[in-house]
């Protein structure tokens, strides 16, 4: 007999192969039948039975401890994963590395009454150090998941110690057991600092750096080092915060395309290996990776580019070390994408007064030594065409995402260093969601913020946006949320801001921004804080990053 049909399942039993994970504790039933009568012929795996779930989970205990293998149990539905619970505990608190295997029914029939459906989407703290959830596989995205989560659940059983993992999933009871080769799936690898590191491979080879605090002169001198000798790039946005010779904005290298797909990614961006370090960011980037290395101390799976085979849980000090050893010293990867960049940006043509308009003739004029803030979304983005200076650290609220503590951050990093300059960048709503931080005493005169008013959320009216191309003009009606907070009133804020103490500015044309934004970002502490009110048109902000777009 071949194997189930069922993708799912097929992820399982191949993985476990790629672990070499062999023993397996299998007790009776028809909800496992298909994980069971797909390796029961299969001599790789060392097969026991148990008809008692509790027996089984212990003589998984005593096989473990033995053998210092991880060991398999394997159940049906109802009742019987209830009575691994016992063996389960023992595991737990001996950190034997077990893995439950529970078998289901689909997942819509929990809660419905269907008979044997139980719900083990809560489990005890003690029983597992790990537990996920396996759906049945109806497409490219949930493959993708199961995987990640299968990778993920085996790794769990020698981490940190070691201990017992759970795994539940669906199946549909497949008649059909007619593969006679499982597919090969990706193996992810979890490699300590001690352990055995991979060569890097020969073609194309960058490092994405997602959000990230300042850089330590050790990690800059490495990664520039480590580029050097395998002539690599440094992608990001600017909340990346790398400010060595390799870094290469990326976002302004990916065009619309008038084709079947929705950009055109240049070959350029296509690389044999990226290493991907940092947290969360806003670029959405476009990247395609053959190999994806994740470097973080905490040890997790950050698969956002789909396609990661090694997590290296240390620090990026401790993994860039490792790879410092190379005569080569060639700069020819940076420089093709700094060409590229640069012969985009040199194309840019007039654009109209907007967000994006504005970030191009500050980011170049940002005050020596300071702090710039940016709102998520549209601010974020329209900051990630333009370098800034290297001397000028960037963050955004791209952890959570969203639009409601832009300015209180802002805030508390202001107050934290007297002697710097914090310029924040917000849109009118994130402004107005968040303006009660700014009655606070604590504001200094090292603050300051500028306000891009177009009297909704833009992002929304945005030419290529899905509830622009759908809804259009009744995107303003709850979308985009137009007409609130006194409709781009001139003197809401400005009265709001004086009656705080606030040095108030605004331009509504080129003409006037250009009058008064180098008094913005002077260099120096002025007598108050500062707010800058930009009045811009939306139908002006969707054009002028449809241009960007189409350089």
């Amino acid at each position: 007999m071949g194997y189930t049909s069922e993708k799912n399942i097929q992820i399982i039993i191949s993985l476990l192969k790629a672990h070499n994970i062999k023993k397996i504790v299998i007790s009776p039933g028809a909800t496992n039948i298909t994980f069971v009568a797909s390796i029961q012929d299969d001599d790789w795996f060392e097969k026991y039975s148990s008809v008692d779930e509790r027996s089984a989970a212990y003589i998984a205990c005593g096989l473990a401890a033995q053998s210092g293998e991880p060991v398999v149990i394997s159940c049906t539905g109802a009742t019987a994963s209830r009575n691994y619970y016992p063996g389960l505990t023992e595991a737990f608190y001996r950190g034997l590395p077990i893995l439950a295997l529970t078998a289901s029914q689909v997942f819509s029939h929990m809660d419905q009454y269907f008979d044997q459906m139980l719900d083990r989407t809560q489990i005890a703290k003690d029983i597992a150090k790990h537990s996920v959830s396996l759906d049945v596989v109806k497409d490219n995205d949930d493959e993708w998941d199961v995987v990640n989560k299968v990778n993920m659940a085996l790794l769990a059983l020698k981490s940190d110690g070691g201990g017992p993992v759970h795994i539940n999933y669906a199946q549909v009871y497949s008649k059909d057991f007619s593969t006679e080769k499982l597919p090969d799936f990706r193996v992810i690898k979890k490699l300590l600092v001690n352990d055995e590191f991979p060569k890097i491979p020969h073609g194309k080879i960058a490092i994405y750096v997602g959000s990230h605090a300042k850089w330590s002169n050790e990690l800059l001198c490495l990664v520039d080092n480590f580029c050097k000798i395998y002539d690599a790039v440094v992608f990001g946005d600017n909340t990346s915060n790398y400010k060595g010779e390799f870094g290469c904005l990326s976002q302004l290298l990916v065009q619309d395309s008038k084709g079947n797909e929705p950009f055109v990614v240049p070959d350029i961006l296509n690389v044999d290996l990226l290493i991907h370090i940092g947290y969360v960011s806003g670029e959405k980037s476009k990247i395609k990776a053959k190999k994806v290395w994740r470097v973080h101390e905490d040890g997790k799976l950050r698969n956002v580019f789909k396609n990661c085979n090694y997590i290296f849980q240390m620090s990026e000090v401790e993994f860039f070390k490792h790879y410092q050893k190379g005569n080569s010293n060639s700069t020819h990867y940076i420089a093709e994408c700094n060409k590229l960049y640069e012969n985009l940006y040199n194309k840019i043509p007039e654009l109209p007064f907007s967000n994006i308009w504005c970030a191009m003739m500050m980011s170049k004029k940002m005050p020596k030594n300071s702090v710039l803030h940016l709102g998520i979304l549209n601010t974020l983005r329209s900051w990630n065409f333009f370098r800034i200076p290297k001397d000028v650290e960037c963050y955004a609220n791209v952890g959570g995402f969203g639009i409601d503590g832009c300015v209180s951050s802002l805030v508390g990093a202001s107050i934290a260093d007297k002697n710097r300059i914090f310029i924040g960048i917000v849109g009118d709503l994130a402004f107005f969601y968040d303006m009660n931080v700014i009655g606070n005493k604590i504001v200094g005169n090292n603050f300051r913020l500028m306000i891009i008013n177009n009297g909704e959320g833009v992002e929304f009216r945005n030419y290529s946006h899905m509830a622009n191309v759908v809804l259009k003009d009744k995107a303003d009606e709850f979308v985009s949320a137009k007409g609130h907070y006194g409709k781009k009133s001139k003197t809401l804020i400005r009265d709001y801001a004086k009656a705080l103490g606030f040095t108030y500015m605004s331009a509504e044309n080129k003409d006037e921004f250009l009058a008064m934004y180098e008094d913005f970002l002077e260099d120096k502490p002025k007598e108050n804080p500062v707010i800058f009110e930009i009045f811009i048109n939306s139908i002006d902000e969707s054009n002028a990053l449809k241009i960007m777009r189409n350089i």
